[in-house]
């Protein structure tokens, strides 16, 4: 038993969810609407998430603000920030276009889901609602918009905090931030346990969600993998293609000097993984090292655009299922809500169900459609992984594009961070899932 207990532990996750998904079906196509019987299941998983949401959004974006020192980010930082929010917020647009053209999950309903009409809101009251008259209300009521704020309000506080003159509000702020990273740690332990539990609870909500659909259900499964891989060449041609025709970077030769990165990212699943072979590649394209050493392994932490797509077709999903209407202003929050979500929390082991269901909630959607589209992952990682890697690679070229013009223009340049210089050691990144 506890042979067995030690191969499904350590068995992917992606695997494993798509084996609960498949499961789920086939109890689905066999037993028909009696397999509601089993929804308990996938009523505990989506507890469990709902459970463990705020703390991961407050601990990992605090840590998130907190990354780097600054003198890294005085000149590079915020060109680096700046690209991946940029990308990932039109990887958000692109996603939500492409499952509104086709009308994603028009074919799928959940049984008795009640959805009241939302009341119409001005876009005023939605950026005035991110700021919260009430932190505790807030946390309880899971705003979750008001909660990111707060958690980067936080986060900035505490780094200013470590870096201040005053060798006392210096350690204070150097103790929350150990504060947070062992806060960080036992919510990481938590979910931990519920991922382990998540390949049941897929199980049950497939079963029961599925059971009583019409073949339509199948259908739109295998529309939204079509609808995501076009979604990710939309986005590699019309974003990452003319920033590096924008910038003069030689297209060609970008993807011929990447390749090994791309296909390494493909391959493993891992953008953290995939950092040394992009470190590589950026030496072999000729890159300073002190914009592709900082460039990239931010990038490798916080993009997302992989998971930004998703989580636009997802949410056009989830509102088709409850025939709920996205106004502008709910499309507009999604978009926020899904960029600021998928950069927060880019470094959750297994952070697909857990960032939707975050998404989900915010926007007023059922959950239970985590169920449904997480056993489709193992179909989306490798492409999603490799389009965060292409990003990665892309960033790392215009930026160091824009620092060699400028040493160009101030008639300096840089031999401490040329790409002759001896390479960084960075070690063996830690695997996860992107």
């Amino acid at each position: 038993m506890l042979r067995i207990w030690k191969y499904y532990r350590d068995t992917s996750l992606i695997v494993k969810l798509a084996a609960g998904f498949v499961l789920g079906l086939i109890v689905a196509a066999v037993f028909g609407s009696s397999a509601s019987a089993l929804s308990p299941l996938g009523e505990l998983f989506l507890r469990l998430l709902q459970m463990i949401v705020i703390p991961l959004v407050v601990v990992t974006l605090i840590g998130a603000v907190n990354m780097g020192s600054p003198g890294s980010l005085a000149r590079i930082g915020p060109k680096a920030i700046l690209y991946y929010l940029s990308t990932t917020l039109v990887a958000v647009v692109i996603g939500l276009g492409a499952a509104s053209l086709v009308d994603l999950g028009a074919g799928m309903s959940l049984p008795q889901e009640k959805i009241e009409s939302p009341e119409t809101t001005s876009a005023a009251d939605v950026l005035l609602g991110i700021v919260p008259e009430n932190i505790v209300s807030a946390l309880a009521n899971a705003n979750m918009l008001s909660v990111i704020f707060v958690a980067i309000i936080v986060g900035l506080a505490i780094s200013a905090m470590r870096h201040a003159n005053d060798s006392v509000v210096s350690g204070r702020g150097e103790g929350l931030l150990n504060l947070v990273s062992g806060a960080k740690d036992v919510t990481y332990r938590i979910l931990d346990g519920i991922l382990q539990y998540a390949p049941v609870g897929v199980f049950g909500l497939a079963a029961s969600t599925i059971g009583g659909q019409s073949l339509d259900a199948v259908v739109t499964l295998g529309t939204l993998i079509g609808t995501y891989y076009g979604s990710i060449a939309v986005h590699i041609a019309l974003v990452y293609v003319l920033l590096l025709v924008l910038f003069r970077v030689n297209v060609l030769r970008f993807f011929k000097n990447s390749s090994e990165a791309l296909v390494t990212g493909f391959t493993t699943g891992s953008s953290s993984g995939t950092l040394p072979v992009a470190l590589k590649c950026a030496r072999k394209a000729g890159l300073a090292e002190n914009v592709s050493g900082f460039v990239l392994p931010l990038g490798a932490t916080v993009n997302m655009d992989g998971a930004a797509l998703r989580l636009g077709a997802y949410a056009v999903l989830a509102a088709n299922v409850v025939d709920k209407d996205l106004s502008f202003t709910a499309m507009a929050g999604l978009v926020l809500t899904a960029t600021l979500v998928s950069i927060g929390a880019a470094g959750i082991p297994g952070a697909g169900p857990v960032v939707l269901s975050i998404m989900l909630t915010q926007a007023g959607l059922p959950l239970e459609v985590v169920g449904i589209v997480a056993g489709v992952d193992i179909l989306l990682n490798s492409v999603s992984t490799m389009c965060n890697v292409t990003g990665d690679m892309v960033g790392a070229h215009i930026i160091d594009k824009t620092e060699k013009r400028r040493q160009a223009k101030d008639g300096t340049s840089s031999t401490a961070g040329s790409a002759s210089q001896k390479a960084t050691d960075y070690g063996p990144p830690s695997p996860g899932n992107v």
